[in-house]
């Protein structure tokens, strides 16, 4: 591979890469205080809202996909500020209208923005020359946003509606999208060497990456669009439920810290596992406990445990795929996984009349999707550099 320049400053990429990986999750982090103000307001049913949140995850996928092939042509700045400009009009949008087919319209429109954002992080964090640690920095960074964020919109709908909470979110996200500007600019600096090499199939490596990613996304995510709503089914107003989020963000910041500082010489099976399985177990507590505090206890343990294995499973797609190509296709799989399990969740929860069935589904995925990982893992953990670096960094 031909030489990358020189690092940009450590603060440059971090606010860069932080920033704009904050932009990027808004929508997966905060639409479900928009999905309970609107039902809320308008009696829209749990399966209309889960279609809802499926069109603006389906989009963010069909954008990561679309931009995949091409990623290592393309500008990240230039990305991120069109794909902001983009979030802060489909938000904006949204706050002046009650009819649900210009709300569904709304949330194409930010889906396809958070996923160019989010293509715009990755192809950023892939040309330095630690991809994983990069993206464990960037959680823990929008991490400490959301912390504040959390506690910020529900107020906004407590004292404004949704259409307060659509005006707050576009509002940061434009104060994010400045940030944007720290991106490094241009194409990779090895973009001609790669278009000249012929193009690899993702292979069944990378297949494997891809399938465990879904399932992990497909059962964890099920529940998100609904949390706030599963929370207030057993008395913890949207307020409340916003302390808990601040805390588990904080919580998931210390957590993708310390991951971001020993990620280089950690093995990847047995970590993957762990933090999977936990995923998991606390996913099947958020809707099978009754008290408040028990929530919360579970509601941290869950936040906590999918921000460590997503940079897990992304790091499996950067040993895969040094280009990145891999990394952006998996995220794209995560938000399609999350768009079927969005509808399948309010398909059950107006089925069944609540939410308890959804998240023992997220415990049985996280099993699949680590006895799919496994293999991988450890094959990638046999073939480790003797001097405890990572593959992926030394290619770097």
């Amino acid at each position: 591979m031909a030489a990358r320049g020189p690092e940009r400053p450590f603060l440059f990429t971090l606010a860069g890469i932080g920033a704009e990986s904050t932009a990027a999750h808004l929508g997966n982090n905060f639409t479900t205080y928009l999905v309970g103000g609107l039902m809320d307001r308008y009696g829209f049913s749990p399966f209309a809202m889960g279609a809802w949140s499926m069109a603006e995850t389906l989009s963010y996928a069909a954008a990561m996909f679309l931009i995949a092939p091409r990623a290592r042509q393309l500008d990240a700045r230039l990305l991120a500020v069109a794909a902001s400009v983009l979030v802060v009009l489909a938000q904006g949008g949204s706050a002046l209208t009650d009819s649900y087919a210009l709300l569904f319209a709304g949330r194409i429109g930010t889906g396809l923005g958070f996923g160019i954002l989010n293509s715009a992080v990755n192809l950023a964090a892939g040309r330095t020359s630690h991809p994983a640690r990069w993206i464990s920095l960037g959680i823990a960074f929008q991490t400490v946003l959301f912390a504040g964020i959390a506690l910020g919109v529900p107020q906004l709908g407590a004292h404004y509606g949704a259409q307060g909470m659509f005006l707050g979110l576009a509002a940061i996200s434009l104060a994010l999208g400045l940030l944007a500007l720290f991106l490094p600019g241009g194409a990779d600096p090895a973009v001609a060497e790669i278009a000249a090499a012929p193009k690899q199939p993702i292979g069944k490596d990378g297949l494997r990456v891809l399938t465990a990613m879904a399932l992990f996304a497909f059962g964890t995510l099920a529940i998100w669009p609904f949390i706030e709503r599963t929370a207030h089914a057993i008395g913890v107003p949207a307020t409340q439920f916003g302390q808990f989020q601040s805390m588990a963000t904080l919580a998931s910041a210390l957590g993708n810290t310390v991951l971001a500082a020993i990620t280089a010489r950690l093995p990847r099976a047995l970590p993957l596992a762990l933090v999977l399985g936990a995923c998991g177990a606390t996913c099947a507590l958020l809707t099978t406990v009754g008290t408040a505090p028990a929530f919360a206890a579970a509601f941290i343990g869950y936040y906590v445990t999918w921000f460590l294995t997503y940079p897990m499973l992304l790091g499996l797609a950067y040993d895969c795929d040094k280009s990145g190509r891999l990394a952006v296709m998996t995220t794209g799989t995560w938000l399609l996984a999350q768009s079927l399990g969005s509808v399948v969740a309010g398909a059950i929860a107006q089925q069944f009349g609540g939410y308890r069935p959804i998240g023992p589904l997220g415990a049985l995925t996280c099993v699949l999707a680590i006895a799919v990982a496994w293999p991988l893992a450890r094959r990638f953990d046999r073939e480790r550099p003797n001097d405890g670096t990572r593959s992926a960094a030394a290619a770097h």
